[in-house]
Parts: C-alpha cells; structure tokens; sequence
C-alpha cells in the first residue's frame, strides 16, 4: 500500500479531496514514458509546441469560475478575487511571446571557413515540485517555458491543492498536448526523493520552504542534476521621506495582508521614515480594520482563512512572543477569528530584530513597522535577514532608488509597488530564498543547456 494523500479545506476542516499517492514503480514508470516522449515532442517545430501550450492556457481560460470557488475550498482565498488565471495567462503569454528569440542560436561566426554557433538543448524530464499558495501561477511559471523549449514535465502539486495539478493535465491533454509529455503525479516525499537520486528526471524546480529546497538539494547530491529553488522570504519595504504616504500605506499593507498574508513576495516588515512614521501607521491600522475576515465563498469576505491550521499557528505563536517582548499589536481580534485557521490579520509596532516575527517567514496577515531615521538605518535593517527575494523601496526619487537597490540583497528591487512578478524580468533570489531564474529570456536558458558548434567548412 503506497497511501493516500488528503486536501484539508481551511473552510471547515473538512476532507475536500483524496487522491492515492503513486507507488515508486508507478512514478518511475511515468518518468520512463516522459523520457521515451520527450525526443518526438523536442522534434516539433518550436511554433507548433508554442501553440500547444497556448491553446491548454486557453482551456484553463474556461473555467475561471469553477477555479476561484476550488481554490477558496483548497487554500481559502475568497471567491470575490476570482481565481489566478490573469497571472496564469501573463506569465505563459510572455514566455510564448519571447520564445523564438530567447531560444535561437547564437551565431559567433558564419564565414566561408567555420560555423561557430551555441544552441539552446532542452534538458529532457523537468520535474516541477509547486506550492499552494498561488498553484496555478507558481506552477505556469516553469510548466510553461519548459514545455516550449522541448522539456517534457512531470507535475508534483503541493497537497493543499491536490486538485489544481489535476486540473491543469486536463487542459493540457484537451488542448492537444500528448498525455506522457505532461503528467501530474501525485507522490510522497520519499519517492519523489527517489526520482530525483535515481536520475528519473534532468532538471528540478521547487517552490516552497527553506527545509524543503535543502532535501531537494540532498536528493540531487552527486547527480548533477541542477535544482532551481524560489525558498523562504521576508520581504521589506521602505517608505522614505518624500514617499506618496497614501500610496505607501494603500500598497505596502495590502502586500502584507493579501491572500492572507500567503505570498512568496508579500512584504512582512516595514521601516519607515520617522517624518512620516506616525501618520503612515495610523493609516495602515485603519486600512486593516475595514477587512472582513470570513467564508471565503461569501462575496462580502475580503480576508479568508489561512490554508492550514498550522500555518495560522506560527502566525499567532510570532505574534504572542513580539507582543510579550514588548510589541504593540493594533488590530482587535476580529468575530471570524476561531483560534484556527481563521486569523485575524495585525500589524506591531515597538518590534525589534530580537523577535522571531522580524526575523522568521510568518507567511500570515502581520506586519512589523518599524522608525527609521536615514537610508543608511533602513539598509543596514532591510539586509539583516536571512532571505533576499524582493524590497520595496518608496520614494519619489528614481536615482536613489538606484542607488539603495544596489546595496540591498536581494532578487528584485521594486520602486513604488510591491508584490508582483513581472515576467519579462528574471524572478530569482539570494541567500536562503534559493537559487534559480524563473520566467525572462534567463527562464528559458535555465530550463535549457548550451550546447556548442565549432564546424570547419571544406
């Protein structure tokens, strides 16, 4: 007996979905038929295969209603947000858009003597290993340039979101794409460890926890096989003193506080410039106390559950230590809030970098805001974390934003807006956010090898 694997609702703790895990001869299996498919999909025309993946984009298109009620059953993001798909569809449009540049040779010499080229060769099996926090998009960002490029995929959701995986296999399968080209499999850690140490698959993309990319990273030890992580963050943002206050506050606290706090990029601390520190705070707990935590499926919620219980409770368990160490927390527990999933969303103040919440991913609706009083200050506390994958930085001065970027340590740099992955840009990070460069030209080099040319004519 392999087991089954259970999707717990964060709406009502109950089972929503159950699906039996795949034995280890049954994904060896899939990985063999991927491996066995991938030279006759890699010989198709680049156009054709980047027609393929646009037309199951364009199947999930189909459904976005049905999308947003699963995924408020699955993870508990509320109905009224609508689901993923316009993320989804960005993310695949541009990869398609860009693909025929980002893959074409480069010619170094084309001359009566030589032909001195370097092309781009697909890896082979690329396994995906996707979160649940923003499954469709996470998920699109490799699933769709890998299939571009030649890859076949191998799909491994997160089990909160059991149902998206399958969801998109059909769509892939109705838009046209060969079943064993695209599979989603449903595995436990071990034997998911057993495709990767066994060299069933070329290439390993993991979103998720710092715990998680470092047993990825053990499985793959001494097969060369590259593994591209997007790990833990702590997000800052800074809002200097020439900031648009109103802007800092609107965008910077729904950052923090949007699909309840569960974002890979979600901004958990603030500094702010003493000048406008008091003001920004008074805003930002105002901003707060108009959320309606609640049933993700009622229209009027605008703040769902978190996807697990004990997501909820590391939350609170941050939160209590910050507030006995000192922390002032603004924000009343709200009539939702059942000591369960159910959160009330808070933002501290008089936090230092002592607490755990200033220090360890939270991944839940709290903020910590902090005084500043120079750019230097705000630096110096931005880099003094352990995760580097974005910082917001807001200012009405375009060079200083230049000049702060390059001294933070971080993947992305924003200026005046936070929480968003543009995918014309690479989506990377540092330190114990992981390695690895998603979506851009540079998501198709990684999900590509170069491969030389060095012919001498006559």
């Amino acid at each position: 007996m392999t087991g089954t694997v259970q999707c717990i609702s964060p709406i009502d703790r109950s089972v929503y979905l159950e699906r039996p895990l795949a034995s280890p001869s049954e994904a060896l299996a899939a990985a063999a038929r991927a491996k066995a498919a991938q030279r006759e999909w890699a010989a198709r025309p680049l156009a054709e295969r980047i027609a393929l993946v646009q037309a199951a984009v364009a199947e999930v298109g189909k459904t976005t209603d049905r999308m947003a009620v699963e995924l408020a059953h699955q993870m508990g993001r509320p109905v009224r947000y609508g689901g993923e798909f316009g993320g989804f569809n960005e993310r695949a449009s541009h990869m398609a858009e860009i693909a025929e540049s980002a893959l074409a040779p480069i010619v170094v010499e084309d001359s009566d003597a030589f032909l001195r080229k370097i092309e781009r060769e697909a890896h082979g099996v690329v396994l995906v290993v996707a979160p649940w926090n923003y499954p469709y998009m996470t998920a699109i960002n490799t699933v769709a340039p890998a299939l571009i490029a030649g890859n076949t995929v191998l799909l491994k959701h997160a089990a909160q979101t059991l149902q998206v995986g399958e969801r998109m296999a059909e769509a892939f399968l109705a838009a046209g794409v060969p079943q064993d080209v695209f599979q989603n499999l449903f595995l436990n850690h071990d034997t998911t460890a057993e495709l990767i140490s066994g060299r069933h698959v070329n290439f390993v993309n993991f979103t998720g926890s710092v715990r998680g990319g470092q047993a990825m990273e053990r499985a793959a030890a001494g097969t060369f096989t590259p593994v591209s992580t997007e790990l833990g963050g702590k997000d800052p943002g800074y809002v200097r003193a020439d900031a648009d206050l109103d802007a800092a506050v609107d965008t910077l606290i729904d950052g923090a506080m949007f699909n309840s706090g569960q974002c890979c990029c979600g901004i958990e601390r603030i500094y702010v410039h003493e000048s406008l520190y008091d003001a920004f705070v008074e805003k930002a707990v105002a901003l707060v106390k108009t959320y309606k935590l609640g049933n993700p499926l009622e229209a009027e919620t605008t703040m769902g559950p978190m996807a697990h219980v004990r997501f909820a409770q590391e939350v609170r368990a941050q939160i209590a230590e910050a507030v006995e160490a000192g922390a002032v927390a603004h924000i009343e527990t709200m009539e939702a809030d059942d000591g369960g999933a159910y959160l009330t969303p808070q933002i501290l103040t008089n936090v230092t970098h002592d607490m755990r919440v200033m220090r360890d991913e939270s991944f839940g609706p709290v903020v910590g805001i902090m005084k500043v009083s120079n750019d230097e200050e705000a630096i110096a506390l931005m880099n003094d974390s352990q995760f580097g994958l974005t910082a917001s930085i807001w200012t009405a001065d375009t060079d200083k934003a230049d000049e702060i970027g390059e001294q933070l340590e971080t993947g992305t740099v924003f200026m005046n807006r936070c929480d968003y992955l543009d995918p014309a840009l690479c989506w990377t990070g540092c330190k114990d956010t992981g390695r690895g460069a998603g979506l851009s030209v540079l998501g198709f080099h990684a999900l590509t090898r170069p491969k030389s040319y060095h012919l001498k004519k006559g």
